[in-house]
């Protein structure tokens, strides 16, 4: 199914609610992923020692943020919780759910394991359904070649509508294909158009009823249409953050002036 709308690029600033500091950066990329699958040592390839931790503003899951530069720009690179989807099941799921909402990030770059290509798109269709600006970038090339595994990455760009690029981050290969591919879609010189299975017509029609009224539920929530996809679905915890007024209460953060950052990086 397709929740998400063709949006251009989000003002950065829409994360600053969410407890990030954009001193000195121009554009904000999320790093989401299941658990092993390398998240870390992407993180700090993409990185090397600029970067620091510290935890979710209310909580008490760590955070690391880091920085890099490419083609002129610099970038803000938030590492979401591992998790394996985005159904608000853990507050895991939750912290990474809500960031790529209503952070909108220019970019989510979406970690999959090759040697377990199937199981990881679980966690990438969820991301679409929320956003366009996705890069998948398909890691660990080299245990898949040790288990005579290959991956088609154009092959795979071409299904899910968005740029695959295959990676081995212990060794930095193909990581300048990855940050070419995240500078195409921030800057819009790729265009994204994620395939995700359309929703069957009766499903469609309840989604539009109820948008709107999601919509005035939480005035200024990104995707009311993403909200009313899991409803329908039956996620509790969705359903127990809309009646709380929890997705509210984030939009006023967001529009909250940011507090200072004594320390960027």
């Amino acid at each position: 199914m397709t929740a998400h709308q063709q949006h251009p690029t989000p003002p950065t600033e829409s994360v600053a609610g969410l407890g990030i500091s954009l001193t000195g950066h121009d554009k904000v990329v999320a790093l989401a992923g299941n658990p092993n699958t390398g998240k870390s040592t992407v993180f700090n390839r993409l990185t090397g020692l600029r970067q620091h931790t510290g935890n979710w503003p209310g909580k008490t899951v760590a955070r690391a943020e880091g920085s890099f530069a490419h083609r002129g720009l610099r970038y803000k690179l938030v590492d979401l919780p591992g998790t394996y989807s985005l159904l608000s099941a853990s507050i895991d799921e939750e912290i990474a759910r809500d960031f790529i909402l209503f952070g909108r990030p220019n970019c989510v770059l979406v970690l999959t394991d090759a040697t377990a290509l199937e199981r990881n798109l679980n966690l990438v269709f969820q991301v679409l359904e929320i956003t366009d600006r996705v890069v998948v970038c398909v890691n660990l090339m080299d245990e898949a070649a040790r288990k005579g595994l290959t991956v088609n990455a154009e092959q795979l760009s071409a299904d899910l509508g968005v740029p695959a690029v295959c990676t081995t981050a212990r060794t930095g290969a193909g990581f300048d294909d990855l940050l070419d591919a995240i500078d195409g879609v921030v800057t819009g010189r790729i265009e994204t158009s994620p395939h995700c299975p359309p929703p069957p017509p009766e499903l469609r029609q309840a989604v539009e009823q109820l948008t709107p009224l999601i919509e005035q539920v939480a005035p200024g929530v990104p995707n009311g249409r993403w909200i009313a996809y899991r409803l329908l679905e039956g996620d509790h915890r969705v359903r127990q953050a809309l009646l709380a007024c929890e997705f509210g209460q984030v939009v006023a953060q967001q529009a909250a002036p940011p507090s200072p950052d004594p320390t960027p990086i």
